[in-house]
């Protein structure tokens, strides 16, 4: 690798920046937030994410008026309906889960904890044959007008007010009263003076500070083994847990957090918790395939299976229930047929290599499992146009809309994936192999975002049932799906669908809770295919390297690798300014507008926060009249928990802040800008997952080394399609968390559902 050309006297000459905010600490009990654990997050609004309930916008034609749902509203929309399906299908099994009917001091630290939450400072065999049907042109989408997000349903004056005066009451902001009002439902006031631990249920409030609030209200009544705090930190905790990506925690780990947390008994809380259905207990087998043991003669009991007890909440599992039963209903349901087996065979023999493995796989099988990196998404590509040429409604869905634009790219056959980016291409990488089918529905028709595919925004829509029409989805970026949208997307599917979910098992895991992409893999319940594709160019040899643990120096002729060491966090941010404003445009020919920073966290001297000031400062200032925007500015747009939707502000006016995101026009109300939109010219490796730019400039400041690893590392600097500069300043942390440092486990119980419907393949 090289070092950056021409190195500048004012970047020798570089002031050291002054040190930032320190991270947050005393998180012993589960694996919280860190500076990279907030990167899990990904946008801002993800630490606290609200149930809306959303009313429909109204978009106004020329000379009409139509109302129609906007996406973020149809998401939320379906995802209620769904998440009611699921509780009542299991409400009709037998031996239903159990759980109750419940689930529902500083006031300025307690309120910039909150403010920072909410601002992100703190993802068979054939049976019958059907007449073949003739492959069906998609009509082309309509063009969508920009629409409002939908507002969360506000509580009632009366009822914020009354919260406001218990607030007070106990030394709390008043100003938290809208969300505790929304937190806690009708009689927010009388529930949260009978249990004023229930503050906790406010995003960014922390134990300590409901303590203090607990005391004020109580006096001499409050104490650490109150009951109701024990309940109270008992689901703290587990939500907290989910944020790590835990879908459950193990009993004993859950105590020990209790007992960390001044909980006397902490057997007794969690008792509690569960008797109040705010949590659930769940005994899973550690080898549920092993034969129960079986009674000695003589009469005496049968030795018990070895369990292990784990502790969850109720949303989550009734996911990863739904989740399994859905896997194992596409597993064990025979593929819907529109062609014959030798139609099939023809097409995996006009392709090569691991692209015909994947079609001979996909023609049996209704889950298929592929894995390989960027270059890899030529053979599902190809197997998109191969299904479409045998008549099948064939979808592909992806994590985000600039993924979606790329794939749809090498899914028209016009060429690789980087032509849908300007000035992105990669001299020598590989070409879709696979037919490419006359008639057949362009690549733009065919994919959409896997947000607009549930939602009803984008996609061939649904049936009569309520399932999506289509017969084989390919679900790229497969790696970011959290076990609730998993279960959402595979209830949606009809039966007799085929899905295919490809993707990097070494990027970093789903924002929300869960790892379903790689429990898929480990439980072995269906064919997987590698591709064998390797990604091209210096970039492609140094990412592939890393992904094996290994930091290779990389030859970089076209200056493709550029190492800039710095000595501290002011010089990281100001050589960053300097490499995206100057140096990479002159050097590489790539302009700052297709640049991105990576740096781990928000927070920091060389955070998020500091580099996009800083950037905004050279790149475009202004005194960020609307709401602290500018028109110009890029930002980072987060629709839903766990989304990143990179774009420009172009306006603002009465109705909010008009933003430009791929494309698509979109209105953000002022009053949820602040929790929504943030600067956009540096980004976490999460918000930057399922994206791809020109050049990435990652940041490693020396306050960062704890926070890296493999994972980190191979997805902010796989980001990069033409050039990458890292600037360094974390010495031997860089390697050593390459070579030492993987992913973090997360406990989830998918694994030990789908073993116990699925057998394994070998």
């Amino acid at each position: 690798m090289s070092t950056e050309p021409e190195p500048t006297e004012e970047a020798e000459n570089a002031e050291p920046g002054t040190p930032g905010a320190a991270t947050r600490g005393g998180e012993p009990d589960v694996p919280a937030r860190s500076a990279s654990a907030e990167d899990d997050a990904g946008e801002a609004g993800d630490e606290s994410p609200e149930e809306a309930t959303a009313a429909p916008a109204a978009a106004g034609g020329e000379g009409e008026a139509a109302t129609q749902l906007s996406e973020a509203e149809a998401e939320l929309a379906a995802q209620r309906l769904e998440r009611e399906r699921i509780e009542r299908r299991k409400a009709e099994k037998a031996g239903p889960v159990e759980a109750g009917a419940k689930l529902s001091g500083k006031a300025a630290d307690l309120l910039a904890a909150v403010r920072a939450v909410e601002s992100g400072e703190k993802p068979v065999a054939t049976v019958f044959s059907e007449p073949e049907r003739a492959p069906r042109r998609a009509a082309p989408e309509p063009v969508r007008r920009p629409q409002p997000m939908p507002a969360a349903a506000a509580p009632a004056p009366v009822a914020v007010d009354a919260v406001q005066r218990v607030l007070t009451d106990g030394g709390a902001p008043d100003t938290l009263a809208p969300q505790v009002a929304a937190a806690l439902g009708e009689g927010a006031d009388d529930l949260l003076r009978a249990d004023p631990w229930l503050l906790l249920r406010v995003g960014g409030v922390r134990p300590e500070q409901a303590d203090g609030f607990a005391r004020a209200l109580l006096g001499a009544e409050c104490g650490p083994d109150d009951e109701r705090r024990g309940r109270a930190l008992t689901g703290w905790l587990l939500e907290q847990a989910a944020l790590a990506g835990h879908t459950a925690l193990e009993l004993p780990a859950l105590t020990a957090a209790l007992a960390q947390r001044g909980v006397p008994d902490a057997d007794e809380a969690v008792q509690s918790a569960v008797a109040e259905g705010e949590a659930l207990v769940f005994q899973d087998a550690l080898d549920p395939t092993a034969p129960a043991p079986e009674a000695s003669e003589e009469g005496e009991e049968a030795e018990e299976r070895p369990v292990r007890i784990l502790v969850g909440l109720e949303r989550y599992a009734l996911a990863e229930e739904s989740l399994a039963d859905g896997l194992a209903r596409l597993i064990n349901s025979v593929p819907k047929e529109d062609r014959s087996a030798e139609d099939w065979e023809r097409a995996a023999t006009s392709a090569q290599a691991s692209t015909a493995e994947l079609i001979r796989a996909v023609a049996g099988h209704g889950l298929v499992l592929h894995t390989g990196g960027e270059a890899s998404l030529a053979e599902p590509a190809a197997l998109l146009r191969a299904a479409a040429g045998l008549g099948l409604r064939a979808w592909a869905a992806t994590h985000t809309p600039v993924g979606r634009d790329r794939f749809a790219a090498l899914r028209s056959g016009q060429g690789r994936a980087d032509d849908a980016i300007p000035n992105s291409r990669t001299p020598g990488g590989p070409t879709a192999d696979g037919p490419v089918v006359d008639g057949a529905a362009s690549g733009a028709a065919s994919v959409a975002t896997l947000a607009g595919l549930l939602s009803g925004a984008e996609g061939p829509g649904r049936d009569a049932d309520g399932a999506l029409d289509l017969d084989l989805l390919v679900l790229l970026d497969a790696p970011q799906l959290d076990v609730e949208t998993a279960a959402l997307l595979v209830e949606s599917l009809p039966d007799g669908a085929r899905l295919v979910a490809t993707g990097d098992p070494a990027v970093l895991w789903s924002a929300g809770p869960g790892r379903v992409f790689a429990d898929l893999m480990a439980a072995r319940i269906c064919p997987q295919v590698a591709s064998r594709l390797p990604d091209p160019g210096p970039l492609g040899e140094l990412v592939s390297g890393i992904g094996i643990g290994e930091l290779n120096q990389v030859e970089a002729p076209g200056k493709e690798v550029v190492i800039v060491p710095v000595r501290d966090a002011g010089e990281a941010v100001h050589r960053t300014v300097q490499l995206v404003a100057d140096s990479v445009p002159r050097a590489i020919g790539v302009p700052p507008e297709q640049t991105v920073v990576i740096t781990p966290g928000h927070g920091g001297a060389a955070g998020t926060r500091a580099l996009n000031v800083a950037l905004k400062e050279r790149l475009n200032p202004g005194p960020g009249r609307f709401g602290g925007f500018d028109p110009g500015d890029r930002i980072a747009y987060s629709p839903a928990p766990g989304r990143t939707v990179p774009g420009n502000v172009v306006t603002a006016d009465a109705e909010g802040l008009h933003l430009s995101c791929s494309g698509a026009p979109v209105v953000v109300p002022k009053e949820r800008v602040e929790q929504s939109v943030r600067h956009g010219w540096a980004l976490t490796a999460h918000q930057a997952v399922g994206n791809r730019w020109p050049a990435v400039v990652a940041v490693l400041p020396g306050d960062a080394a704890q926070t890296l690893s493999r994972p980190w590392v191979y997805t902010a600097f796989g980001r990069a399609d033409r050039h990458l500069s890292v600037v360094h300043g974390v010495e031997q942390a860089l390697p050593r968390a390459v070579a030492e440092v993987p992913a973090k486990p997360r406990t989830t119980r998918l694994p030990l559902l789908l073993a116990t419907q699925v057998p394994t393949t070998g």
